[in-house]
């Protein structure tokens, strides 16, 4: 097998493209409790795992580029483009950043930054005030932030499946799952009745339809 091509071994791309959303997210998020800090590092990593297949290392094609070749024609494994592993499976044969699953990948990372920011800045007024956030984001969903970080984490999946990121996503999601009823634990203990209300009418995750 012959070296990558410069579409990949980027490493200052996949630093740069890191910190960008790395950032990006800290700046919504602001954590300052080990949980927050604990939840906002797996983000971190599963952003990392992700640019470093994308520009650094392509382990995940490398891996399956036997299986891959012998099931798309013309697959050219040392393509950047062949990392849009979704549109090669399915058939998409134009501009993989014009496909379907990397237009869908776009719509989901930026409702997933917007959810974010909305429900930092209600949060950040609702702790300052000692008071449930009960408005914006959270009158939709008790939990918008984890939301948010699950759907900017699918986006990239649509857009750039890996072994490691597939593998991290469910992991990710129950963490994010398991921290929620941790966090309304502590509500119910801070707020009692006020906060079993809002519980009772406010889905955990999914806004009524």
């Amino acid at each position: 097998m012959s070296a990558p091509s410069p579409a990949y071994g980027l490493w200052s791309l996949v630093i740069i493209n890191s910190l960008v959303f790395i950032i990006f997210a800290f700046s919504f998020t602001k954590p300052k409790s080990k949980r927050d800090w604990r939840s906002f590092g797996a983000f971190s990593a599963f952003i990392v795992a992700l640019f470093t297949e994308m520009y650094g290392f392509p382990l995940t094609i490398y891996l399956l580029s036997g299986w891959l070749t012998a099931r798309i024609p013309g697959f050219d494994p040392f393509s950047h483009d062949a990392g849009h592993l979704l549109e090669d499976l399915f058939g998409w044969r134009g501009n993989p950043h014009f496909g379907p699953f990397h237009m869908l990948s776009n719509l989901f990372i930026i409702a997933g930054f917007f959810i974010l920011s909305n429900a930092w800045r209600v949060l950040y007024q609702a702790q300052r005030r000692h008071t449930l956030a009960t408005t914006g984001p959270y009158a939709k969903t008790r939990h918008p932030q984890y939301a948010g970080f699950v759907m900017i984490m699918f986006g990239f999946l649509l857009q750039w499946p890996t072994i490691i990121t597939v593998v991290m996503f469910p992991i990710l999601v129950f963490m994010y799952i398991r921290l929620a009823r941790i966090e309304e634990r502590e509500a119910y203990a801070e707020f009692g009745e006020r906060y079993a209300e809002y519980a009772r009418t406010v889905p955990a995750f999914f806004p009524h339809r």
